[in-house]
């Protein structure tokens, strides 16, 4: 049973005949007779009286044209919403973003990306990168954000590139360098981020290149509980450089890390092979739009295997 050949049959009742249904769904009359004849010998039932030029609906055919009526209309539902997701009237967006870094960032695009798709339904994820790319893997998300370089697994958009600097009370010996090495933090206890984040494991693997283990003060995945400790005197912290230029802290200064290899390359990510959702393409090409010319990863270290 196919929905052309309820088609002609719903059109037979309604118009009480074979000729006037013919003309109504642009086909010959014959087409018409076989389509009715082919559905009656798939169900086992008449479905038609016929009196002359007039048919009506037998018994059968009244709970036939019933349910086929309600099922032509399902299929012009059906082609409606599909035409909505194309039009972007309605869908869901689901992604993912890292809690550093996405009020700068995210928060003026998901603004524009409400105004010109108000009838998308956006379900926002907020977590480290490293966990972001376990939900992603998990397909909860379409879209996630994380740390270059990432598995090959995933997909990538760069979105934005940037230097870390270490953030450090004003008065630190270090704080009137222009830039510091990582080995001139052998020493420096440290507060790094928990290990659900990409820059922790960034952080872990350069210190261990250069061969020797961080000096662990804390753990937080709280900015804002970050910069307080280092304000408390209990250790340095590593940031994205346009973090802390957007939010000085009084006490507080940093200074650059100066080193090619450790840098904060923030991309969107998705499985490789995964299909996108037009609401997921539209945000790509919201971001891409936006943050063109400011997204471009700086060198990397050829060794490195990834942050995933």
């Amino acid at each position: 049973m196919d929905l052309r050949t309820l088609r002609a049959f719903v059109e037979v009742v309604r118009q009480g005949g074979f000729s006037q249904a013919a003309k109504t769904i642009f086909v010959t009359q014959p087409t018409v007779s076989k389509a009715v004849r082919q559905l009656e010998d798939e169900l086992g039932f008449p479905l038609l009286d016929r009196n002359g030029h007039r048919s009506a609906p037998s018994p059968a055919g009244d709970v036939v044209y019933r349910h086929a009526t309600r099922m032509l209309a399902l299929r012009e539902e059906l082609l409606a919403e599909l035409q909505d997701l194309a039009d972007l009237r309605r869908g869901t967006l689901r992604i993912g973003l890292p809690l550093i870094g996405s009020s700068m960032l995210f928060a003026p695009l998901f603004a524009t990306y409400r105004h010109r798709y108000p009838g998308i339904d956006i379900r926002l994820t907020e977590h480290g990168s490293l966990q972001l790319e376990d939900i992603l893997r998990a397909g909860d998300i379409e879209l996630g954000a994380s740390l270059l370089p990432v598995s090959d697994e995933f997909e990538w958009q760069p979105v934005r590139s940037e230097p870390l600097v270490v953030l450090m009370p004003a008065n630190h010996a270090l704080a009137r360098r222009a830039a510091v090495r990582l080995d001139d933090l052998r020493a420096e206890p440290l507060v790094l981020l928990e290990s659900g984040f990409a820059l922790n494991r960034i952080i872990q693997q350069a210190c261990a290149r250069r061969g020797f283990e961080p000096k662990v003060a804390a753990r937080s995945g709280q900015m804002d509980f970050m910069i307080a400790l280092v304000a408390a005197g209990l250790g340095l912290a590593f940031l994205p450089r346009m973090i802390l230029e957007e939010r000085p802290q009084a006490g507080l200064t940093h200074v650059l890390l100066d080193e090619p290899d450790i840098r904060w390359d923030l991309a969107t990510v998705w499985r490789r092979d995964a299909y996108l959702s037009l609401a997921a393409r539209a945000w790509l090409d919201l971001v891409r739009e936006t943050h063109a010319g400011r997204a471009q990863p700086g060198p990397r270290n050829p060794g490195r295997t990834g942050a995933s």
